[in-house]
C-alpha cells in the first residue's frame, strides 16, 4: 500500500539539514522526491561514512535523503537550469535551501519556476527568512534559537544555556515547520489552482515551538530566570537524575496522581515532613533528596521498582540503546533498511502506511529514470 503523498512530485534543490529532513519526511509518506545536486562547492563539508568511502552500490551515509533519487548537475550550464525549470514544470512541490536571491542568480527562483507551472508550490528553506536585517547573513541553528527566546530557556539555574543540538531550530523549527507549510500550500493549490511562494524561516519556527512559554509567561507561571521553572528542571519532579552506576532517570511526574507514585517508588511517601508538590520554596530541598535517592540505585534497578507504574518515569537511552528498547521494538519505533539502522517513518497512517522506498543515494543516482518517469526528456 502505497504512502498518503502517491502522485504527489517533489523537486528537491539539495541543501543540507533542514531541507533535506523535510523532503525526507515527504518522501517516507509517498512522495516521489527528486533530489538536484549542484555538482561544484561540495555539500557536506568533506564529510565520509564511519567505515570511509562508501563501497559501489551500497547506500549513501546520509539518512536524511533516503526514499528519493538524485541528480548532478552544473546548475552555471544553461542547458541544466533549462532541465531543471522542466522539471518543476511537472512537480507539485519545489524545496530550496539557499541564502535569498541564489535561486534567482541561478535561473531556478520562484518566479520563472511559476511561468511554467502556476500551480507549482515554491518551498524557501532558511534561517532568518526571506527579509529582514538578517537575511543574507550566515547562521546555523544555534543562532536562530538565540534570537527566538528558545535557547535562553534551556538550561540549569545559574548556568549558560546548553543548545539542545540541532533539534529546535533545524528539524522542529524548520523541517517539521517546511513539511507543513508546503502541504498546507498544496492543499490550498488543489482549491484554486495556484501555487504560492512558502517562506520557512528557522527564527520563525522557534518562536512558534516557544508558544506554550510565551502563555505561561503570561498567565505569571513562568520566569525569566533559566532552571527555575514547571519544565526547564527547576522543578524536583521535571529532572534527570544520575543512577549508582553513572546512568540516568528521567522523571517528569507533573499531575498529583503522578507525583504520588513517583514518591511511593522512591520510597518517602509516608514521610512527615514533605512539603507540598507546588511549594516552589522547597524545590531546592527535594531536589537535592531525589538526587541522594535516586544514586542508590542502579538505572536496571529504578527501571524495576517503575515498571508498570504510572509515575513518568523513564530511563535516559543512549542513541545506541534506543532501538532495542523493548516499546521501540514492539512499536519498531527503529528499522534496519540495507543494513543500516534508522528512525522509522512518522506518523502512522492506518490506510496508507508510510515507508522508506530506498536508501539514501549516491549523488547522481536514479535522477535519469525519474525525469523519464516525469516525462521530462
Amino acid at each position: 500500500m502505497a504512502g498518503p503523498l502517491e502522485g504527489v512530485k517533489v523537486l528537491e534543490l539539495a541543501g543540507i539539514g533542514p531541507a533535506p529532513f523535510c523532503c525526507m519526511m515527504l518522501a517516507d509518506a509517498g512522495a516521489d522526491v527528486l533530489r538536484v545536486e549542484r555538482i561544484k562547492g561540495g555539500l557536506t563539508g568533506g564529510l565520509t561514512s564511519k567505515d570511509g568511502d562508501v563501497k559501489s552500490g551500497s547506500p549513501h551515509w546520509d539518512l536524511l535523503n533516503r526514499g528519493r533519487r538524485s541528480l548532478s548537475l552544473d546548475l552555471k550550464d544553461p542547458a541544466n537550469v533549462e532541465l531543471v525549470l522542466k522539471a518543476a514544470s511537472k512537480a507539485d512541490i519545489l524545496v530550496e535551501g539557499w541564502r535569498p536571491g541564489v535561486a534567482e542568480r541561478l535561473g531556478v527562483g520562484p518566479e520563472v519556476c511559476m511561468k511554467r507551472n502556476p500551480r507549482l508550490v515554491y518551498g524557501r528553506m532558511t534561517g532568518w527568512g526571506q527579509d529582514g536585517p538578517l537575511a543574507m547573513r550566515a547562521g546555523h541553528d544555534i543562532d536562530y534559537i538565540a534570537i527566538s527566546g528558545a535557547l535562553w530557556a534551556i538550561g540549569r539555574n545559574g548556568e549558560r544555556p546548553v543548545p539542545p543540538i540541532n533539534l529546535v531550530g533545524d528539524f522542529g523549527g524548520g523541517g517539521m515547520l517546511a513539511a507543513f507549510g508546503l502541504l498546507a500550500a498544496l492543499v490550498e493549490a488543489g482549491r484554486s489552482g495556484q501555487g504560492q511562494v512558502v517562506d520557512i524561516a528557522m527564527v520563525d519556527g522557534a518562536s512558534v515551538l516557544m508558544t506554550m512559554v510565551y502563555a505561561l509567561r503570561e498567565f505569571g507561571v513562568w520566569q525569566d530566570d533559566r532552571g527555575a521553572n514547571l519544565l526547564d528542571t527547576g522543578a524536583p519532579f521535571y529532572e534527570v537524575y544520575e543512577t549508582a552506576d553513572g546512568q540516568y532517570m528521567a522523571v517528569g511526574a507533573i499531575e498529583p496522581q503522578f507525583y504520588a507514585e513517583l514518591l511511593k517508588g522512591l520510597g518517602i511517601e509516608s514521610d512527615s515532613d514533605l512539603p507540598g508538590q507546588m511549594d516552589r520554596s522547597r524545590w531546592p530541598e527535594m531536589k537535592e533528596r531525589f538526587v541522594g535517592i535516586f544514586k542508590t540505585r542502579t538505572r536496571a534497578e529504578w527501571e524495576s521498582i517503575f515498571d508498570g507504574v504510572d509515575a513518568c518515569v523513564a530511563p535516559v537511552l543512549s542513541p545506541a540503546e534506543a532501538p532495542q528498547y523493548p516499546h521501540n521494538r514492539a512499536r519498531s519505533t527503529y528499522v534496519e533498511r540495507d543494513g543500516q539502522i534508522q528512525p522509522a517513518p512518522a506518523p502512522r497512517f492506518s490506510r496508507t502506511p508510510s515507508a522508506i522506498v530506498r536508501p539514501a543515494p549516491h549523488p547522481g543516482a536514479g535522477g535519469e529514470d525519474a525525469l523519464r518517469e516525469w516525462g521530462v526528456a
